[in-house]
């Protein structure tokens, strides 16, 4: 036997040994309450709850964001019972802002390391003063012992009307609140690593999602998740994002089919973003979980 060989095989497999990698998502799981309210008078059944972890669970993430989570019960009865199918996430946070009945939570598979919860951002709108409805989670994240990530959570104002003010333009107003924490984080740190994601409500070409976006330097990266169903083709028009299907909401008021959830990356995290691991979650009857459907992107980092 040649051990001279043997050893440089080896070694050459340890120096082409793929880098680690990890998976973050978001998913607005449509009213995941454990008791009615006097606004949101349903709670969860178990059939929905049971669909709403074979999505999670589909995806497998490390880092799930959550939008519409109903109380801290609710979040860590989800967070046992997908223990309970062998999907544990052992670090969770729960943000409750200006509505009582759905908040923002993340659960993770990796260690949170800091929380900075973002419970009564407020702005002023046609001279009344309003308070972002579900806050925003700010958590950091150790995916490595050499590299943490921030993660921000959003779910801004729907597009149901509502007697305070135009839904579009508190939509939009909690948009600017988010990008000004943003524009802070990378005015400190222009090489920080942020995940900005959630339910934006909001179509692309939107203001609230433009503002999210931003320009110049501080562009945040759009990492459009697809379904993966073999669609690869480019747009024939070059102006325009490939065909492939990026819905992720049904919105029953007008029978539409629309993509309004986003993760966005700084340009420190799409220098590890994965793009051919990055889609929208589609599994068989997924409405019977949610009104969404889950999306998901991986990264890679550089072991020790």
């Amino acid at each position: 036997m040649n051990f001279v060989f043997l050893g440089l095989s080896f070694l050459a497999l340890a120096f082409s040994a793929p880098a680690a990698t990890f998976r973050v998502a978001a998913y607005n799981v449509e009213n995941y309450l454990d008791a009615p309210t006097e606004l949101r008078p349903h709670i969860k059944s178990e059939t929905a709850k049971k669909k709403v972890r074979e999505s999670i669970e589909a995806i497998n993430p490390d880092v799930l964001a959550l939008e519409e989570m109903g109380s801290t019960n609710a979040l860590l009865e989800l967070r046992a019972s997908l223990k309970a199918e062998g999907c544990d996430f052992p670090f969770w946070e729960h943000v409750s802002g200006h509505d009582p009945d759905i908040h923002v939570a993340v659960l993770s598979k990796l260690p949170i390391v800091a929380r900075h919860p973002h419970t009564t951002e407020n702005f002023l709108l046609d001279g009344r003063r309003f308070e972002v409805s579900r806050g925003f989670a700010e958590v950091e994240i150790e995916a490595a012992t050499n590299f943490n990530f921030t993660l921000l959570v959003t779910h801004l104002k729907s597009r149901r009307v509502v007697p305070q003010a135009a839904e579009a333009d508190l939509r939009l107003e909690e948009a600017k609140k988010l990008r000004e924490i943003i524009d802070q984080k990378l005015a400190h740190n222009p090489a920080a690593a942020l995940v900005v994601l959630g339910d934006f409500n909001d179509l692309k070409s939107s203001e609230p999602v433009k503002v999210l976006l931003g320009r110049g330097k501080t562009k945040l990266t759009d990492t459009r998740p697809a379904e993966r169903n073999g669609d690869n083709m480019p747009n024939e028009n070059p102006r325009y994002e490939p065909r492939n299907i990026t819905w992720t909401h049904y919105y029953g008021v007008e029978d539409t089919y629309s993509r309004i959830d986003y993760i966005l990356l700084s340009h420190a995290m799409s220098a590890r973003w994965l793009r051919d691991e990055t889609y929208v979650g589609a599994i068989t009857n997924w409405s019977v979980g949610s009104d969404h459907r889950p999306i998901t992107a991986a990264f890679q980092i550089e072991s020790d």
